[in-house]
């Protein structure tokens, strides 16, 4: 190799190292959003005394653990697994962040999002669980529900979206459905994001302060403060009636972010046994030159505007 070769190759894994650094930043402005958000809310003119994890031991761990979640794709794929995961917790709890830092490394067509809105007329006329079922994986697949079926133990039961009676059926039916869904070879793991009462004080002023975040605050998520303690009795009832050994509930404590989402992620890489799937080495092709190709110029009014 000569040595314009040498410093081509030099010049690659500069920009290859530099193109993963970028990588990494986005999860680091993620990072400086939250110190931003705590930075707009100042309650009684004071700080508040929160627990923080060390930001080099989170990056370090976060990293690590996304890795892991690599190879577990590649294991579901090659096995063919079908894993359904389901978040559930009160109102700005932290279940869409940890949910982001899952999928942030993962291919979109292995690893997808669920999260349904309201029911449609026609939808609410159907059975309970018809609207999730089409969300199910097949074979190779992970889907992560952004709440779940469990819409009616939580918050359609104390907005008395449903009676009673819906509520109770839920109660006998789910276990069943559930079970249904792991003899079918599903593997189900469901996790119950924990928030103290004024931390979601917090989170909530904060929404409302920051311009950015504000789209995340509906009259459904202030009412649900209002209603905090119905929450409370509504949540214990659906734990003690629908942890089932074959589906257990999952509790996080999520008053830590960076935490909660360290936790969640290794016990989620816990509960499913996976090992590393050998690859073929990968080598690119060489480039096919042809002479009589010509590339035209692009018009310049074609571009987008150099600003930054």
């Amino acid at each position: 190799m000569n040595g314009f070769e040498d410093k081509r190759e030099d010049d690659l894994g500069s920009r290859i190292d530099a193109e993963m650094a970028d990588s990494f930043d986005e999860e680091l402005e993620m990072e400086l959003d939250d110190d931003r958000l705590a930075r707009l809310l100042d309650i009684d003119g004071g700080n508040l005394d929160r627990p923080t994890l060390d930001r080099n031991l989170y990056f370090r761990e976060l990293f690590r653990l996304q890795r892991e979640l690599v190879k577990l794709q590649d294991w579901v794929v090659d096995k063919k697994l079908k894993i359904v995961v389901l978040f559930e917790g009160r109102d700005a709890a932290g279940k869409g962040g940890v949910i982001k830092r899952i999928t942030q490394r993962l291919n979109p067509r292995v690893c997808r999002v669920a999260a349904l809105p309201a029911p449609g007329e026609r939808e609410r006329t159907q059975w309970y669980f018809q609207r999730y079922v089409s969300h199910l994986p097949a074979g190779g697949e992970m889907v992560l529900f952004d709440r779940s079926w469990y819409n009616r133990a939580g918050v359609e039961r104390v907005m008395e979206f449903c009676s009673e009676d819906d509520v109770e059926e839920f109660f006998r039916s789910v276990p069943e459905f559930e079970k249904m869904l792991i003899r079918s070879g599903i593997i189900l793991i469901k996790y119950w994001f924990s928030i103290t009462d004024d931390e979601q004080h917090l989170r909530f002023e904060m929404r409302i302060r920051d311009p950015i975040k504000q789209w995340k605050l509906s009259p459904m998520d202030l009412e649900s403060r209002r209603r905090w303690e119905q929450y409370t009795k509504a949540k214990e009832a659906m734990l003690e009636r629908t942890s089932i050994p074959e589906a257990p509930w999952w509790i996080v404590e999520a008053v830590d972010k960076k935490k909660a989402r360290l936790n969640c992620i290794h016990h989620l890489l816990s509960q499913i046994p996976y090992g590393e799937v050998l690859h073929d080495p990968v080598t690119l092709p060489a480039r096919v030159h042809n002479p009589d190709y010509f590339r035209a110029p692009i018009p310049k009014e074609m571009y987008v505007p150099t600003i930054y």
